[in-house]
């Protein structure tokens, strides 16, 4: 990243913008670097504030995140008209005594703020430059100054590589230097005898995988390694100390679980298979919105990437409305409906009772999730069985 010494005489300015604890001084300091720019150049500088949206065109909720978007440019419009107002005010007292008064001239500086984004899918720190660079490209920008504490993807911590991929760009790139908050989460949790077994339990058995073989070598190393890393982590690998009894069934059942998944993962290939050597080629692409009947990160993960693993399906993304999953044909849709690994999921995590569950279509919990209408709005089929009319009661 260049200095500010050379930065000065770029004055089209690009400035990624999120809420922040930074964001009001790296607005305040972009402005001053316009106005520092226009003094050496002689030109009007321009400063534009963009917000990267990850919102998706298929997203039932993206209107009101979209307003809210909006809503903050408005924000940062006003406080870039401030810092503007401020700036003119302290050179007007400056020249306060001189006799070119009258006929000072005044920079102008222009504000544009822009919403990208809503137009295409934003997932990795490549994309968010991608469509920064482009944009710079388009308006024939100069200079990109990125908030120290700005975040993309909103909570996904990828300043660094984000920055890192806008140096792929022709224009100047750098960090505004203001002051940031120190925050620190607290990831300890107090260490218990439980906590240091399952993290030495876990840590062994990974080293022995590793190593390939059974040997009293590996034995002893892997105790050893093992027994350290319990020591060092246990206290950071888990948030609550593990149940004997409720771990040790959840892994009993996993046990059952993966053979079922391989079963279902054998099965969409072998449809998959058919339609790619099928001469007109059947598939019907559409995106669903699925409320599944699991709880808790793991389980949710779990439920998430068995879908992924199955040929025919796949998990885009996931929110507190439940999991969005792009279904390449029929077929595929009709296993999702059925809700078989949705059941398998809530069998290894809650029991056998809880896999006796109503399907997605008996509980309405599949949303087909259609193109925009002419109104700008989007449409949602809900997915049902007309003969059901069941009220899903979870069992634990």
């Amino acid at each position: 990243m260049a200095g500010s010494t050379a930065n000065d005489a770029y004055s089209r300015l690009l400035v990624p913008v999120r809420d922040s604890t930074t964001i009001r001084n790296t607005v305040a300091y972009a402005i001053r670097a316009a106005e520092s720019a226009a003094e050496k150049t002689a030109a009007n500088p321009t400063v534009h504030f963009v917000y990267l949206s990850r919102q998706r065109a298929f997203d039932s909720d993206s209107i009101n995140n979209i307003s809210s978007a909006d809503e903050f440019l408005e924000r940062v419009s006003v406080w870039a008209t401030e810092d503007v107002n401020d700036i003119q005010s302290e050179s007007m007292v400056e020249s306060a005594g001189s006799e070119d008064l009258d006929t000072a001239d005044e920079t102008i500086i222009t504000i544009e703020t822009t919403l990208l984004g809503t137009d295409r899918y934003l997932f990795s720190p490549t994309d968010f430059a991608e469509i920064t660079i482009d944009y710079a490209e388009k308006h024939n920008l100069d200079r990109i100054i990125v908030d120290p504490e700005y975040q993309p993807g909103g909570g996904a911590p990828m300043l660094r590589s984000y920055e890192t991929a806008l140096t792929q760009a022709d224009c100047t790139v750098e960090e505004a230097p203001v002051e940031r908050r120190t925050s620190r989460s607290r990831i300890e949790t107090p260490s218990t005898l439980m906590k240091g077994i399952a993290t030495f339990v876990i840590c062994n058995a990974f080293y022995l995988l590793i190593a390939g073989s059974i040997t009293p070598f590996n034995l002893l190393t892997g105790a050893v390694t093992a027994l350290a890393a319990s020591i060092a982590f246990s206290n950071i690998t888990f948030t609550t100390s593990p149940r004997l009894t409720k771990t040790g069934l959840r892994v009993l059942r996993m046990g059952l679980f993966i053979p079922y998944l391989l079963w279902e993962i054998a099965k969409a290939n072998l449809a998959i298979a058919y339609i790619i050597l099928h001469p007109s080629l059947p598939i019907d692409p559409e995106m669903q919105q699925f409320r599944a009947g699991v709880r808790g990160a793991v389980s949710v993960m779990t439920l998430a990437n068995s879908i992924t693993l199955t040929p025919g399906t796949l998990t885009v993304d996931v929110d507190d409305d439940g999991l969005y999953i792009h279904t390449l044909t029929e077929s595929a849709r009709s296993d999702l409906s059925a809700g078989g690994l949705e059941r398998a999921v809530r069998f290894v995590f809650y029991g056998r009772a809880a896999a006796r569950f109503p399907a997605p279509t008996e509980r309405d919990s599949i949303l087909s999730i259609t193109t925009e209408s002419e109104s700008g709005e989007l449409s949602t089929d809900v997915i049902s069985d007309p003969s059901s009319s069941q009220t899903p009661q979870e069992a634990d």
